[in-house]
């Protein structure tokens, strides 16, 4: 009888024991996710195409997730999922203020069947943030004015001479679907262009949370039409992936060089892509995690993507990667725990059907 006592003490102490600095997501001042499109992981990772890319696996601040899955097809609704850990219902790419019966040209979808109310009521991650006085911002190349509500910009009915139409698109805005952040009066310091980002970087005044999208001939997307150059055409898709690389490595040159990086505080850049974008070419797996995986179409997964996360303060020389399954509600999750919010919010607080945070990768010396 004692020593099965003393067995029982002895597993109730580990049922119990305090979480190692190892088991948790370590706490964060500042986190940049960069988001790039439509592409693979295969597409990237060890591809001659992308060398900056891969070349932050060189380095001793780089950590790479390698089984990390979109949410759903097409762009918009991993934008809105990494902010709200739910699509919504929204399952395609239009307009903000697009909701059923509406007739508008970014309106494509309403006639018929199950169709979002594209403003969104529920809380969001820039919720928590604001109720823990933490800040954020998006930062989009080539918006036209902060706080723009636009669709496409240039488009059609305001053409550029020169440029090419929809290089700002906004269904690769997941902020602006959110009625919290429509609302907001100070929108205009809040969704800005990438000259404020330089110059955040610069003065290290840059928020807790952002994100950082590239235009459409920068996030590796690509357009057609006039004034498309080359590197930004669909075909072949290797230039648009070089274009892409080279810029996402500047990117992260600049934010290397801010006093964000430099100083005691912990920052992370995440590097990750929305989806990718020749599903219908794969088999096996095309998502993972969160209870509905198997059943909505909320959550039928959009494809095996890369996932960087760069840290300022590594715990060793050498690359962390992570085979854990995880995905854009595992990301969220990550930021919720590594700024101390214990909310997680929609498909994040899944961690019974396998959405767990990317804490392996966000550990830091100190």
């Amino acid at each position: 009888m004692r020593a099965c006592a003393v067995l029982f003490c002895i597993w109730a102490a580990f049922l119990h024991r305090p979480a190692s600095a190892a088991d948790t997501v370590p706490r964060y001042s500042h986190i940049l996710i960069i988001i790039a499109e439509n592409q693979g992981y295969d597409k990237i990772i060890d591809q001659p195409y992308a060398p900056r890319l891969n070349g932050l696996l060189q380095m001793k601040e780089t950590g790479l997730a390698d089984n990390f899955y979109s949410v759903l097809h097409p762009s918009q609704p991993n934008y809105v999922a990494l902010i709200g850990g739910d699509t919504f219902g929204i399952h395609e790419d239009d307009a903000w203020y697009c909701k059923p019966g509406y007739q508008d040209r970014y309106c494509t979808s309403t006639g018929g069947g199950a169709y979002a109310d594209h403003t969104i009521t529920a809380r969001s991650l820039v919720d928590q943030l604001a109720e823990r006085h933490l800040t954020w911002k998006g930062y989009f190349e080539d918006i036209p004015a902060p706080g723009w509500k636009g669709i496409y910009y240039p488009d059609d009915q305001n053409p550029v001479p020169g440029k090419p139409s929809q290089l700002y698109a906004q269904k690769h805005n997941g902020f602006i679907k959110f009625k919290s952040v429509q609302d907001d009066p100070d929108l205009d310091a809040k969704i800005v262009g990438f000259d404020q980002l330089r110059t955040d970087l610069l003065t290290g005044h840059v928020p807790n949370y952002a994100q950082i999208v590239p235009n459409q001939c920068n996030d590796m997307h690509g357009l057609g039409g006039a004034y498309v150059s080359p590197d930004c055409r669909y075909d072949p898709p290797e230039r648009r992936i070089e274009r892409g690389d080279k810029v996402i490595g500047e990117l992260v040159d600049q934010i290397m060089a801010s006093p964000i990086w430099t100083g005691n505080e912990h920052t992370a850049i995440v590097i990750t892509w929305d989806e990718d974008e020749t599903p219908e070419k794969k088999t096996g797996r095309q998502g993972c995690c969160a209870c509905s995986y198997s059943s909505s179409p909320g959550n039928s997964g959009g494809g095996h993507i890369p996932t960087f996360v760069l840290v300022n303060h590594p715990p060793s020389d050498t690359l962390r990667r992570d085979s854990t399954l995880h995905n854009h509600y595992s990301l969220l999750r990550t930021v919720e725990e590594a700024f101390g919010i214990d909310e997680y919010l929609g498909h994040a607080n899944e961690s019974g059907c396998g959405v767990q945070p990317m804490t392996k990768l966000l550990q830091t010396k100190d």
